[in-house]
């Protein structure tokens, strides 16, 4: 193939690389660079600075928000894919959850939270509802503007996510398997435990992964939900940029999105695996 031949062949996918440098190269580069050089010089300090009480705090209910959401996500999610999968195909509920998981699983940042805040939050009407009827107080203690709190609001649009993820997996079942091991005698549990549940793990451990990368980025939604203190990391990165008690901590939210960057691109390297394994039988 003749050079000139190359470059019409790859000169579609410009515009594309365009949007990739700008917005995902370059700013990564001037992530890591800045967390390593200060005034020009290279310097650790701002790496020794993600062992401090608050950034390990940070970290700690970073993955843990994400941990727990990705789990519940997960399983949810799974449960709800199998039951679209075993629907017919031009049935109308099938094609409505489908839709509504595609819009749901977009549906976050403020607007998320101000809709838990204005259902359950302190004068929320579920709240005020169930404390006329009940005297019983759902808000109390303020747990909806904590951690969890944060883990209910980013399972509500995990569980969809799972849904768009997971679907072509199970969807990728075909009826000769299932139709072969009854034909040897198994039952359909032993058919699930022999054949699909060890084909299925990779794919669902790789949308597991991705649901636990989508929470551990997400800001919008713990910003708008969350007005005091920085459980997790996003927020520990806004309160370093633009907090008014504290200044001069730049450096430090360049070193804690370098600590996000890392970890996001190790669990999206395992996800990759995972997807590679899986799509041996799926294609």
């Amino acid at each position: 193939m003749s050079a000139a031949r190359r470059v019409r062949d790859t000169l579609p996918l410009a515009p594309f690389l365009a949007v990739v440098t700008v917005f995902l190269l370059i700013p990564t580069v001037t992530v890591i660079v800045n967390a390593f050089v200060a005034d020009g010089s290279f310097t650790l300090a701002r790496i020794r600075a993600l062992f401090t009480p608050a950034a390990l705090s940070a970290l700690r209910d970073s993955v843990l928000l994400s941990g727990a959401t990705a789990v519940l996500g997960a399983v949810f999610g799974a449960v709800l894919a199998w039951l679209i999968v075993s629907s017919p195909p031009t049935s109308a509920l099938r094609r409505t959850v489908l839709s509504l998981s595609s819009v749901l699983a977009q549906f976050g940042g403020v607007a998320l939270a101000f809709a838990f805040l204005a259902t359950i939050g302190l004068n929320g009407v579920l709240t005020l509802w169930v404390q006329q009827l009940f005297g019983f107080n759902l808000a109390a203690s303020g747990w909806l503007y904590g951690l969890p709190g944060l883990i209910l609001v980013y399972t509500y649009f995990q569980i969809p996510l799972m849904v768009i993820v997971f679907l072509p997996a199970l969807e990728g079942l075909r009826p000769q398997w299932r139709e072969a091991a009854v034909g040897l005698g198994a039952s359909t549990w032993a058919y699930w435990r022999e054949v699909a549940i060890p084909l299925l793990t990779p794919a669902f451990l790789g949308s597991a992964l991705l649901l636990f990368a989508n929470a551990f980025a997400a800001y919008a939604t713990a910003a708008a939900l969350v007005s005091q203190g920085s459980p997790i990391l996003p927020l520990l990165i806004r309160a370093s940029l633009v907090s008014e008690v504290v200044l001069g901590q730049e450096g430090f939210a360049y070193a804690l999105a370098c600590e996000m960057i890392v970890v996001v691109a190790v669990v999206m390297t395992a996800y990759n695996l995972l997807v590679r394994r899986s799509s041996r039988w799926l294609s």
